[in-house]
């Protein structure tokens, strides 16, 4: 029977949320929403077979490792690539794969909690390497690294702390001062750059965060990154590098337990072929058109919302900043123009609690005791949206005095 199904329930997997947040790569809304091209991508291959493991050339079988390696390795300059499920399987398999049972080498500093209590000290010893902490929280140097060189060091790690700054009294020794360091000692240089920036976003000052291209460029072996992040693709884990480290990653049988799926590796495929066009990729790359919004047009789509908002829930223009979020560019202050809403005697959080019950339910933020909508994370189609929602609260508030 089924009217005997229960109706949606919030712990539901809703597929159509809008975010109205401002926050661009919102971990807990899923992060990074797809291009066309890429939603194209998935539909297509998941509503049919593939040549996911199938070489259509000999008639024999192929393998999942060779789907995106040419547009990775093209993008980056790598030499080789490896996509694996998520960025944390991704570290994991490489530590594993250059440390087992030996040392690594990680600053203090970089000894970082991300999102949900994850940690990589945990992530380290997980994958089966001994933590080997060098120098201070805010001050590491290079002999600090040399002085915990032994025979038992397997690896040199960096991890970028991409959601956060250290600032003040601090040093650490470059990239490529590590890179050489463990080159000159015969070992592996790992480095977790985190977000997969692909392109320069430094022109609308977006500068803090490191290009796959440049962390290569130091010497290390591997550059690990997530495909849901500054990339604008699926959730995956990325490791480029040299060809010797990457062949025995793909080797490891950790790597089959965390490989991608099909409709992953179509997804990535599909938005690394927009990095083929640095211009359309910012064009066409959600997250990218995003950061790179323009005032202009970010004022002109808050001024639209605004005027299609009822007047009783007193609609304002007002400066604002934007996030991008997901650990990335922690101290980016993007301007926008925020619109925000009266609630009258409900409260504000009580209207932001209706817009989540919407259908499409719209994320909002509260401050200053006002409902706040940043225009940079919405549509046309969204704003549209948020304002015919508004509407009809506005009514159901008016119904309830």
């Amino acid at each position: 029977d089924l009217h005997s199904f229960p109706t949606r329930r919030s712990s539901d997997l809703h597929i159509a949320i809008i975010n109205g947040t401002g926050i661009v790569l919102h971990t807990n809304l899923g992060r990074a929403p797809l291009a066309r091209a890429a939603l194209a991508a998935v539909q297509a291959i998941a509503g049919g077979y593939s040549s996911l493991e199938f070489d259509l050339a000999t008639g024999s079988r192929g393998s999942r490792a060779d789907h995106c390696r040419e547009l990775l390795t093209g993008i980056t300059g790598a030499e080789d690539a490896l996509v694996l499920n998520n960025a944390a399987g991704a570290l994991v398999v490489a530590l594993n794969t250059a440390a087992a049972g030996r040392a690594i080498l990680i600053s203090r500093g970089e000894l970082i909690e991300i999102g949900g209590s994850f940690r990589i000290p945990d992530i380290l010893v997980k994958s089966g390497a001994a933590l080997r902490e060098v120098g201070t929280t805010n001050r590491t140097h290079l002999r600090d690294y040399e002085a915990a060189l032994d025979t038992d060091a397997g690896a040199i790690l960096t991890v970028h702390r991409s959601n956060f700054e250290l600032k003040g009294f601090v040093t650490t020794p470059t990239p490529a001062e590590l890179g050489a360091l463990a080159h000159r000692h015969n070992l592996p240089y790992l480095y977790d750059i985190g977000s997969g920036l692909l392109t320069d976003l430094s022109a609308w000052g977006l500068r803090s965060e490191p290009r796959v291209s440049e962390a290569l460029a130091s010497g290390a072996d591997a550059v690990l990154f997530s495909g849901d992040k500054l990339l604008g693709g699926p959730q995956a884990g990325i490791v480029v590098g040299r060809s010797p480290f990457i062949a025995a990653c793909a080797r490891n049988p950790l790597a089959r337990a965390l490989r991608a799926d099909k409709m992953t590796l179509a997804a990535l495929e599909a938005t690394l072929r927009l990095y083929r066009d640095p211009e359309q990729a910012r064009r066409d790359i959600p997250v990218l058109r995003m950061l790179t919004e323009s005032s202009e047009t970010l004022r002109e789509r808050a001024g639209r919302l605004r005027a299609a908002s009822p007047a009783s829930l007193d609609p304002r223009l007002e400066a604002g900043e934007s996030a991008a979020g997901g650990g990335s560019f922690p101290d980016a202050a993007l301007p926008t123009t925020l619109v925000t809403f009266a609630a009258g005697a409900p409260g504000a959080d009580s209207l932001a609690l209706r817009l989540r019950r919407n259908d499409p339910p719209i994320v909002a933020r509260v401050q200053t005791g006002r409902v706040v909508i940043d225009p940079r994370t919405l549509t046309d189609a969204d704003t549209a949206t948020v304002a015919s929602a508004l509407q009809h609260l506005a009514q159901e508030l008016e119904a309830e005095k």
